[in-house]
């Protein structure tokens, strides 16, 4: 009786929906370092990152680099990614703050005075969820 009853009271729960994002970044320049996936749930996180959702990273494969990031509930989501190329887990920038490692968006652009919106770079999860991205 008493297993019952806690699978009815954790019955909604389970039911919340997690799923897979896998992360394909092409253009990757090299083997050095790691190439970081940060995800944001927000337009007030976003590209702040002590306010990520989740992310990610995987050793630099050059050419292509595969991430997998787990338990992604169905929303909406925008993605950061950079090459961490010298492996400090930090961005390097110039001393205008322009990155001097590469860095691409899930959706939007790089723009010439800054990155992309949150609301241009948002994609649906809806179930395991694979994206492509490319350094340029």
């Amino acid at each position: 009786m008493k297993t019952i009853f806690l699978v009815l009271l954790l019955s909604p729960f389970l039911m919340l929906s997690q799923n897979k994002l896998s992360v394909e970044v092409t253009g990757v320049k090299s083997n050095a370092g790691s190439v970081l996936v940060a995800v944001y749930n927000s337009s007030d996180s976003f590209l702040d990152s002590d306010k990520m959702f989740s992310g990610g990273s995987s050793k630099a494969q050059m050419g292509s680099t595969s991430v997998i990031i787990e338990n992604i509930p169905d929303g909406e989501y925008a993605l950061a990614i950079f090459h961490d190329e010298d492996g400090n887990d930090e961005l390097n920038t110039n001393w205008l703050g322009i990155p001097k490692e590469p860095i691409c968006f899930s959706i939007g652009k790089m723009k010439t005075f800054g990155p992309p919106k949150y609301e241009e770079c948002v994609f649906k999860v809806e179930g395991d969820k694979e994206i492509q991205v490319t350094f340029k």
